[in-house]
């Protein structure tokens, strides 16, 4: 039994367990994983930003390193201002604005899309700082969310990124049990006087490097 991690922006400045990086062929091309007691999965591999991830290579490429459980990581705009940069939220429920890419391009499959209750539940004793609940909402990018669109979005939903709702359901259609950490570093464009950039994302998962670090552990204690 091998978990799996999928991490992005938040982890980047992350000292990470020593692992072997692996490229994995699949039918839908290479993909890099670090296995050993675990696997880890860096999405922004080679270099692409979340619209042009290989994500059917990347879900491939961890069922093949013998994964059967995933968390994934994402780093994430608040669309409320309660809920305030810094916060960590185990969502429970996502939606998405854009395509979501599927292993069923030949057969005429509807796959019911979930977040697992059992890992939510295990999480939330790992991560007892978390807030349990809310739902994340996908846009493509790369570009951020226009203000018409973060107060549409936040009308259904509590944080936005741009890449949990495509692993989580190609998780689903492998029949892994999948959960999300998603670590909130900005407000959603329009909730503040702030004028949101890439650069500043970067910054705010550097401040919180540390402290990621920690939650990454948690995890890995409770969920191996």
């Amino acid at each position: 039994m091998t978990l799996g991690i999928i991490g992005g922006t938040s982890l980047l400045y992350c000292t990470l367990p020593a692992l072997e990086k692996k490229t994995v062929a699949t039918p839908y091309g290479p993909a890099e994983v670090m296995v050993g007691a675990l696997a880890i999965m860096q999405r922004h591999q080679f270099g692409l930003p979340p619209h042009r991830i290989n994500y059917r290579a990347q879900m491939s490429a961890l069922a093949l390193s013998g994964v059967d459980r995933i968390v994934t990581f994402g780093s994430v705009g608040s669309l409320k201002t309660a809920i305030n940069p810094g916060t960590v939220i185990i969502p429970t429920d996502y939606l998405s604005l854009t395509d979501i890419p599927s292993f069923h391009d030949l057969a005429i499959e509807h796959v019911m899309p979930a977040l697992d209750d059992e890992m939510i539940g295990r999480l939330s004793r790992a991560l007892p700082e978390a807030v349990v609940g809310g739902t994340y909402a996908q846009t493509r990018g790369p570009r951020i969310e226009t203000v018409a669109e973060v107060r549409g979005l936040a009308k259904v939903a509590d944080v936005v990124g741009m890449t949990v709702a495509s692993e989580a359901t190609l998780a689903r259609e492998l029949d892994i049990p999948v959960a999300a950490v998603c670590t909130v570093d900005n407000y959603a464009n329009g909730l503040s006087s702030e004028v949101l950039t890439y650069e500043h994302i970067l910054a705010t998962s550097k401040k919180y490097a540390q402290r990621t670090e920690n939650i990454v552990e948690s995890v890995i204690k409770e969920m191996r």
